[in-house]
Formats: structure tokens, C-alpha cells, sequence
């Protein structure tokens, strides 16, 4: 009975579509013969229902791939536009800070120059009064070289005169040397004539010195801050 149950659930496995009884005369051969072809065929029946499941997990993995794929693209297109984003920020900084540092020098420059012109407003904002005071001055010392030594001792009054004004003239060139103004005089000491500081009245030789020297001085020379407020007028020396 066994064989039997087992012989038909073969032959339904094999061939479903036979509906005869076979003879008991192949029945032997047949059992022989298809018992092993049964399972090679119920594992291969099994196989055709498996492959489906398979190929599903195949279209699964290829569909992970894709949607994978897809991602890794969407994030590389993603951070290719960050970086152009953060390069066209790192080129905007860059352009502010230029700019920013070119305002700032000239700003700077700008300070400089201000701090300049307020300088040089001070320096030489006793400029004009200072040349009206050049003629008092030289008319000082005109008047205070005027006077014979041999005079002053032999008067006394005349003598406290001229100490007296002596005295003015010191302290008036003190108030002025404070205020940037200073007097020189080249004829002093023979120095060499130099056109930025001088003008030359008259030429004339002189024994025993250098062409081109400075012997007398006419009118002496005004400072201001460094800059000549009048030039010594002078007389140089020419032998050739």
C-alpha cells in the first residue's frame, strides 16, 4: 500500500495531465525508473517556485542599487553645489575684505594728510605777522650797531640807552625763536653762499678769502619752522 501511495503521488508529481492506470506488468519498471527522475523533477519543480523569489530579491537589490545610486548622485550634486556656494562666499570675503582694508589706508591716508595741513596751519599761522615784524627788528638792530663803542663810554645815558635796547631786542628775539622764528646772520661766519637761503646784492674781491664766500651782510636772514621766511641779503666774494 505504501508503494502504491508513493507510485501515484510520483506519477501525479511527473505527469499531471495522465489520467489512465498503468499495468501491473511496468508497473515494477516504471517505479525503478521514475522514482529518481520523480525527485530530480519535485527539486526541479522546486527550484521553479523558488527562482521567483529569487529573481525578487535580485529586482530588490537592484532597485536598493538604483535608489543607492540615485542618493550617492542627488549627494554629490548636493555638495558640489555647497562648495560652489562656499567659494563664491570665500570670493565674496576676500573682495570685502580689500575692500575694506582699502578704505581703511585711505582713511588712514587721509588722517595723515589732515594731521599734516594742521601742522603745518600752526606753524605758519604767524607767518604774515611775523614779516611785518621784520622791519621793527632790522631798524633794532640797525639802530643798536649805529652807536660808536667809544661813544657809549664816554656817556653814560647813552650808554643805559642802548643796554636798554639791547635788552628789548634779546627778549623780542627770544619771543620769537619760541614761535618757530630764528634770525641768522652768514656773514658771521664766512659761509659758503647758498642760493635756497640767500640772495646776493653785490660781488666783490677780497684778499685772502675763497670765491663764492659770503664777507658782509646787508640784511640778515629770517627763519620760520624750518623755512625761510626772507633770505639774507649779502654780499660774496669774487676775485677772478
Amino acid at each position: 500500500m505504501i508503494q502504491r501511495s508513493l507510485l501515484r503521488s510520483v506519477q501525479n508529481a511527473t505527469r499531471p495531465s495522465l489520467s489512465f492506470r498503468l499495468s501491473p506488468q511496468i508497473r515494477p519498471f516504471l517505479t525503478s525508473r521514475t522514482v529518481a527522475p520523480s525527485a530530480s523533477s519535485t527539486l526541479q519543480g522546486r527550484r521553479w517556485y523558488s527562482e521567483p523569489a529569487e529573481a525578487k530579491k535580485d529586482d530588490v537589490a537592484a532597485e536598493q542599487a538604483d535608489a543607492q545610486g540615485t542618493g550617492d548622485k542627488a549627494t554629490a550634486a548636493a555638495g558640489d553645489g555647497l562648495q560652489a556656494q562656499l567659494e563664491k562666499k570665500n570670493k565674496e570675503v576676500i573682495e570685502v575684505t580689500d575692500r575694506l582694508k582699502r578704505q581703511i589706508a585711505e582713511y588712514r591716508n587721509l588722517q595723515d594728510q589732515t594731521k599734516r595741513e594742521v601742522q603745518a596751519a600752526k606753524d605758519f599761522a604767524l607767518q604774515r605777522f611775523a614779516k611785518d615784524l621784520l622791519d621793527s627788528v632790522d631798524n633794532l638792530d640797525r639802530a643798536l650797531g649805529g652807536v660808536d663803542a667809544a661813544k657809549l663810554a664816554e656817556n653814560g645815558d647813552l650808554k643805559n640807552l642802548h643796554s636798554g635796547l639791547k635788552m628789548t631786542e634779546e627778549i623780542l628775539m627770544g619771543t620769537l625763536k619760541k614761535n618757530g622764528m630764528e634770525r641768522f646772520d652768514p656773514g658771521e661766519t664766512a659761509e659758503k653762499f647758498n642760493p635756497n637761503t640767500m640772495e646776493a646784492t653785490f660781488q666783490a674781491p677780497q684778499q685772502g678769502k675763497e670765491d663764492g664766500t659770503v664777507f658782509y651782510t646787508q640784511s640778515k636772514g629770517f627763519m620760520l619752522n624750518g623755512r625761510v621766511l626772507r633770505a639774507a641779503k649779502v654780499g660774496v666774494v669774487k676775485n677772478s
